[in-house]
């Protein structure tokens, strides 16, 4: 079992930054690729940003240049550095994390979500 425990977000004005942080915890062998999703109020989740076990980051155009994923694989720990903010990234923001476990198994998990409003 692993859990992800998401902090950061909030309230920002428009061209504003948040950082997003996501934390690994429990019986992990490996944690491979992980990412961050968001899902606004009558939408569909939609993915934001990816980065591999190696490092490999892949954003979405609608992001791109304004966020930045990262993560500290000593802290087993994930970040999304939002900046430039606009109104319509207004969602709830999800990490997943697709890993190893200690048993040698593959699977995913996410996190409880975090609300980020961005006002105009």
């Amino acid at each position: 079992q692993v859990q992800l425990v998401q902090s950061g977000g909030g309230l920002v004005q428009a061209g504003g930054s948040l950082r997003l942080s996501c934390a690994a915890s429990g019986s992990i062998f490996s944690l491979n690729s992980m990412g961050w999703y968001r899902q606004a109020p009558g939408k569909q989740r939609e993915w934001v940003a990816v980065i591999s076990r190696g490092g490999t980051t892949k954003y979405a155009d609608s992001v791109k240049g304004r966020f930045t994923i990262s993560r500290d694989s000593a802290k087993n720990t994930l970040y999304l550095q939002m900046n430039s903010l606009k109104p319509e990234d207004t969602a709830v923001y999800y990490c997943k994390a697709d890993f190893t476990s200690a048993w040698g198994t593959m699977s995913d998990s996410w996190g409880q979500g975090t609300q980020v409003t961005v006002s105009s």
